[in-house]
């Protein structure tokens, strides 16, 4: 079993699962305050060790500036004396993140997950600035944010070692789902917290020595991932493969019928939790994908 400890440089010393928080919306799509802070209520309720608002199941992308930072702030207030809340602040501008890092610093969040610039392809010295003028404007830790397949810029290995020199850098969470990229940027910076972020890779990253995991899945059956978190920190790596397959389930019935966002706002509603619609062009499953994705998940063993 690989040393799955937070990085030293973490002052945080996330670990753990730190679900992906929805965005609730109201029937015409304007922004929910009190329904999104009641699911990171129902989220650290049932055992989460941390919650990480404005990450890509929020939605952020699609919400005004002034939404985000409503966002951020429902959510601290919710339970940010309980759990370290970490705000997604990214944006393809480097002056949009630092407005967003200095608004969550003033209201309390414990640190800032930076997603890489986006739209505009960078280079690496684009990139380092970037995460360095970032982390020069607020005190909080900062974790980068790597996820290619949606903003269409990796981080080479170089460049990962370059922004982990800058203070202020904590950790990564990492979604591009390349294992041995996410496994050199481990054993290159043993000082970083690393975060596995896709549920496919969620026993494969503690067993190459991430801290944690950031889970959709989580966002819907906590219980589930927080099992399997707990069950591989305890030393029973068969009982965290065994949750790791029933989180494979999960995901794919997530799928059904089309795209994997929409999986989690409709999956919500069998635990009898409506965040409402996803805010267009996205969208909730129709009725008959609704349906196929329901029965799929009753045959999964142990869902709470």
């Amino acid at each position: 079993m690989a040393d799955h400890d937070p990085g030293v440089d973490d002052p945080l010393g996330l670990h753990g699962v730190v679900p992906p928080t929805i965005t609730a919306f109201h029937d015409d799509e304007s922004v929910d305050y009190e329904t999104t802070a009641e699911h990171a209520r129902f989220v650290v309720d049932r055992g989460v060790h941390g919650v990480f608002p404005l990450g890509t199941n929020g939605e952020f992308p699609l919400l005004t500036g002034d939404e985000r930072e409503g966002v951020v702030e429902a959510v601290v207030d919710e339970v940010g004396d309980e759990v370290p809340v970490i705000a997604g602040v990214g944006a393809p501008s480097t002056y949009e993140t630092v407005a967003h890092a200095e608004h969550a610093e003033f209201v309390g969040a414990d640190g800032i997950v930076v997603v890489t610039p986006y739209y505009y392809p960078l280079d690496h010295d684009a990139a380092v600035a970037h995460y360095r003028r970032v982390a020069d404007a607020v005190s909080l830790p900062v974790y980068v944010y790597h996820i290619p397949s949606k903003t269409g810029n990796e981080l080479s290995l170089e460049t990962l070692a370059d922004i982990a020199q800058i203070d202020t850098v904590a950790g990564v969470k990492d979604s591009s789902k390349d294992v041995p990229w996410l496994a050199q940027a481990i054993d290159a910076h043993p000082e970083l917290t690393f975060l596995v972020g896709s549920d496919s890779l969620l026993f494969t990253g503690l067993e190459i020595g991430c801290s944690g995991m950031v889970s959709a899945v989580a966002n819907v059956f906590p219980e589930l991932v927080v099992d399997c978190y707990t069950a591989y920190d305890e030393g029973d790596e068969a009982r965290a493969r065994e949750l790791q397959s029933r989180v494979f389930e999960v995901r794919d019935a997530f799928k059904t019928g089309g795209a994997y966002m929409s999986g989690v706002k409709t999956a919500l509603r069998t635990r009898e939790f409506d965040a409402g619609p996803l805010r267009s062009p996205l969208r909730r499953k129709d009725d008959e994908s609704a349906a196929a994705m329901r029965e799929e998940l009753e045959g999964v063993r142990g869902l709470r």
